[in-house]
């Protein structure tokens, strides 16, 4: 039986910028409320630099006091290189419904999440790392990022590393049929992380970016809002999560106000 869907999009073009690999589910479920998304993919992910070493690194969980994953994408490129004798108590957080949603997709179970804010800044604020105080923690991540948890929770007096699972880096397209088409084409526009809607800015020139800055603008978090706002789009609207669902159920909110 097919998932109900939370609205009809009513034929609403929507552009979707996560990497190839992953907007599958995306596409199927915009096109399953009758919307139509246009693939841009404006980051590609690669496996680590240095797997030995990251396998390294991860088999030593059972003196580790805290496995943080940051991203979707963390779990999917460290689950093969977790340990086979993985500690069955191992404390694990995740920022983010979609990550924790990740993790139980691979049999893990995230004891620690944000409630609210999906963010490192959420994480941070949970009651339980207050006090981390001679605790070893491992961050699981791509290449770069933010360095805000790292550094927090070495001030609240833990000891902190980071393990890169995988890399991120700016596809090559030529984005000049997008740009040609984008009155006629474009009608929302997703980002789920600042370093896709950086890549977007960056690949589509000054006329595209002139473009997407009036586009009605789909982010997973208030942070991600301001960042958009500062890069000069006018038009936002913040999803629940990065969950597809909470992705479709936003983008029933825009294609009710674009119809007004």
């Amino acid at each position: 039986m097919a998932k109900p869907t939370p609205c009809d999009l009513a034929g609403l073009s929507v552009l979707v910028t996560r990497p190839s690999e992953q907007a599958a589910n995306l596409s199927e479920a915009i096109q399953a409320a009758r919307g139509r998304p246009i693939s841009f993919p404006a980051l590609e992910i690669l496996g680590p630099a240095d797997k030995k070493a990251a396998r390294s690194e991860l088999a030593k969980l059972a003196q580790v006091d805290l496995l943080i994953f940051v991203s979707s994408n963390a779990v999917r490129y460290a689950f093969p290189l977790l340990p086979d004798n993985m500690p069955l108590e191992q404390p694990i957080a995740a920022i983010g419904k979609a990550t924790a949603q990740a993790l139980e997709d691979v049999g893990l179970d995230a004891t620690l999440q944000p409630k609210d804010s999906m963010d490192s800044e959420g994480l941070l604020a949970l009651s339980q790392l207050q006090d981390v105080s001679g605790q070893r923690i491992i961050i699981i991540r791509g290449n770069g990022g933010r360095e805000t948890l790292k550094q927090t929770l070495e001030l609240r007096g833990a000891s902190v590393s980071y393990v890169e699972v995988y890399r991120r880096q700016l596809p090559k397209r030529n984005p000049s049929n997008l740009i040609r088409s984008w009155p006629q084409m474009v009608e929302t526009v997703i980002a789920t992380s600042n370093n896709i809607l950086d890549n977007l800015f960056t690949l589509l020139g000054e006329e595209g970016s002139a473009l997407l800055q009036q586009t009605p603008l789909l982010v997973v978090s208030q942070r991600m809002a301001e960042y958009a706002a500062e890069r000069g789009c006018e038009n936002i609207y913040i999803a629940n999560s990065a969950l597809d669902t909470h992705v479709v159920e936003t983008l029933c909110e825009i294609n009710g106000v674009l119809e007004v």
